[in-house]
């Protein structure tokens, strides 16, 4: 896999963080889904919080444009998604709906093919363990040897595919809590993964659990960063789209869309709260 798929960076400054994640007062709303607005070593901070917090299994997950309209489609998933611990934004729609709601711009770009990695990295060597599940299963097979080599300062405890048959839910999730797992990173696809997350939280022992998108098609090496410049001027949709190019109706259909909704959003006058 190319270098810049997955950059290696220092370990950043933490930022201090609550000792009960809550939202707080930079939680916009974006289509009626709270996006917390920090930048990334914040969000670093807030997930080594959720890390050492052994109460509850707590949920995280990321939005794009795609994820925000099948929220709007479905007030159901809208509200999987308004009850996480923490929604972060991903990718330049988000951007452009924040300043055209709110008038401000987003601190940063948070996505979990940048985040993930980076809290392999700072909390690397602490004995943490961590769970795969989802994709296809020989493929999850090499996303979890890739892992494996990249971070071994944490413990593969365990993975499985995401093809799961009514009857399998229960066991996978007594698996994974059998593994002693702190990190559950479920690879299925928008919305499913958030609805697999939300459904079995109550069920889950494990502190952090995040749904990763196409995290692990990156690690299998099917799908390569867009380079450092392209994703600073916030075209790296345009590098996915020509890697891609059977999701172009997500991205040439579905972006318009999506602002359009928001530009509606900001007539009628919803989603300009800042929530507390």
């Amino acid at each position: 896999m190319n270098d810049d798929a997955l950059p290696r960076v220092a370990p950043a400054q933490l930022a201090a963080a609550p000792a009960r994640p809550s939202r707080s007062a930079d939680t916009l709303s974006v289509l009626g889904v709270p996006v917390a607005d920090v930048e990334m070593n914040e969000a670093l901070g807030t997930l080594e919080q959720m890390l050492q917090q052994q109460d509850k299994a707590r949920a995280v997950f990321f939005v794009n444009t795609h994820t925000l309209n099948l929220a709007s489609d479905d007030p159901s998933f809208r509200d999987v998604l308004r009850g996480a611990d923490r929604v972060y934004g991903d990718g330049t729609g988000v951007r452009w709906a924040v300043r055209l709601l709110h008038r401000r711009a987003l601190r940063d770009n948070i996505n979990g093919t940048d985040l993930v990695p980076l809290l392999f990295s700072q909390t690397s060597g602490r004995g943490l363990r961590y769970f795969l599940l989802g994709n296809m299963p020989g493929r999850i097979e090499r996303a979890a040897a890739y892992a494996r080599g990249a971070y071994p300062g944490w413990t593969l405890a365990g993975y499985h595919h995401g093809y799961l048959t009514d009857g399998d839910h229960d066991e996978v999730v007594e698996q994974i809590n059998a593994s002693g797992a702190d990190m559950l990173l479920v690879g299925m696809g928008n919305p499913k993964q958030e609805q697999w997350i939300a459904r079995h939280l109550p069920q889950l022992r494990v502190p952090l659990c995040m749904g990763t998108g196409g995290l692990f098609d990156y690690w299998v090496g099917d799908l390569v960063r867009a380079p450092v410049w392209v994703r600073r001027v916030g075209y790296e949709w345009l590098h996915l789209l020509i890697k891609q190019p059977h999701k172009a109706g997500r991205y040439l259909v579905g972006n318009p869309k999506f602002l359009l909704r928001a530009l509606r959003n900001r007539l009628l006058r919803r989603d300009v709260e800042v929530l507390a």
